[in-house]
This record gives structure tokens, C-alpha cells and sequence, in this order.
């Protein structure tokens, strides 16, 4: 195991790891243990009871984050014709077609998320190895293969989030920033939850939720009651 820094063993004493924290507590606490100097991002993580391996057991998709994610992410938009004015005028930082494909194959990763329409999938197919690690392909299931790119475009710089299932059945999702005032994050938390506990899988077999967790970049992590997530 890696030695933790002294600021990561300070802010891990204001963690009790034998207690799940109701979210409003979980969420004032993640705030205490930030240990970066800059604002770092909060995230959410969900031990799910899934078997990647069934299809329908693979979840992936996106989720519109009531107060935004907190991060101003570079949206690059394949596309061609018209469709290019409309990326400009919804706030696309970078749009084109076959130029963009070849700076990619030269080894540029300027931006943060490709949104594409079908017509440039065969080109971008040709990236496969590229852009599947990093996890950058477009995808149908989480609304970055369209034809409607403004609304593509306006989601993502809105507080759009995507989510996928690993190996051994996590979900890990942006929710936010440390700045963020502590309400703000348990409504993005929230929303999080509630997507994932609607699209469970009819195949799951006993417990779904098996762990929930809030943390910064580079902090300790904070169980959380799922009870306390509830809406009552």
C-alpha cells in the first residue's frame, strides 16, 4: 500500500469508517477532508450488485446534474455541413470533420468530450483503439452520437455527467466541486441515486446496493446511509 501524505492521515481522523453519514452530514464532511489547494472535485461511488459481463447488467449512460458538475469541459463535435454551424452556436469548442479525425490520429486531446452525428462514426470507428481507453468514443447510450447537436452540446456544458458500470460492479460519478455549498451536492447525489435505482436490472438477484461512498480528489472516502439519500 502506498504511503498516505500527512494531510491525507489529518483529514482521514475526521472520518469515522465504522459509520455510515446521512447525506447531509456526508456532504459537510466531504467539504472538511479536501486536502488539495485547488477546488477539487467530489465524487460519488456506488457498489452495485452487477455482472458486467450480461449485457443488460452493463450499464452505462448519462445523467443531467441538477447544479452542474462544476467543470467547464471542451466539447469537440464531429460533424459536417450546416450541423457545424449549429455546434458553433451552441457553445462547441472545436468543430469539423476528416481535419479533426487526423489531429486526433496525430495524437491531439484537446477536449474533454466528442460529440459526433452517424454520418462521421465510420471515420471515427477507425480510432477504436485510440479513443476506447480513454474512454472518449461517442456513444449512442450516452447521447454523443446525434444528429441533434445542440442539444448534445448544451446538455454537456450544462452539468452532463456519464456513468458506466466496471469489472466488479462500481459506478463512480462526477457530482461536483468542493466549493460547492453542501446542498447543492446532496440534490446532484440524489439525482445520481435515483437514476441508478430506476434502471436497475430486472435480472439483478438480491441486494442491489451493496455500498455508497462520497469523496474529493485525493481524500478519504465517506460512507453514506442510502435510507438518508431518500426523499421521504
Amino acid at each position: 500500500m502506498a504511503k498516505r501524505s500527512r494531510k491525507y492521515l489529518e483529514a482521514a481522523k475526521l472520518v469515522d469508517r465504522n459509520i455510515r453519514y446521512s447525506l447531509t452530514d456526508a456532504c459537510d464532511l466531504v467539504k472538511k477532508t479536501s486536502i488539495t489547494k485547488f477546488d477539487a472535485t467530489v465524487e460519488l461511488a456506488v457498489r452495485l450488485n452487477l455482472d458486467s459481463r450480461k449485457a443488460e447488467q452493463n450499464l452505462r449512460g448519462a445523467i443531467i446534474l441538477p447544479n452542474g458538475s462544476g467543470k467547464d469541459p471542451k466539447v469537440l463535435v464531429l460533424t459536417k455541413g450546416a450541423k457545424q454551424k449549429e455546434a458553433e452556436a451552441a457553445g462547441a469548442d472545436f468543430f469539423g470533420d476528416t481535419e479533426y479525425v487526423e489531429k486526433i490520429k496525430g495524437g491531439w486531446f484537446g477536449f474533454d468530450v466528442i460529440v459526433a452525428t452517424p454520418d462521421m462514426m465510420g471515420e471515427l470507428g477507425k480510432l477504436g483503439k485510440i479513443l476506447g481507453p480513454k474512454g472518449l468514443m461517442p456513444n449512442a447510450k450516452t447521447g454523443t452520437v446525434t444528429m441533434d447537436v445542440e442539444k448534445a452540446v448544451r446538455e454537456i456544458k450544462s452539468g452532463k455527467v456519464t456513468y458506466r458500470v466496471d469489472k466488479t460492479g462500481n459506478v463512480q460519478v462526477i457530482v461536483g466541486r468542493v466549493s460547492f455549498e453542501a446542498e447543492k451536492l446532496a440534490q446532484n447525489i440524489r439525482t445520481v441515486y435515483a437514476t441508478l435505482m430506476r434502471i436497475k436490472p430486472s435480472t439483478v438477484k438480491g441486494i442491489y446496493l451493496k455500498n455508497i461512498a462520497v469523496s474529493t480528489t485525493m481524500g478519504p472516502g465517506i460512507k453514506v446511509n442510502p435510507e438518508s439519500i431518500i426523499i421521504k
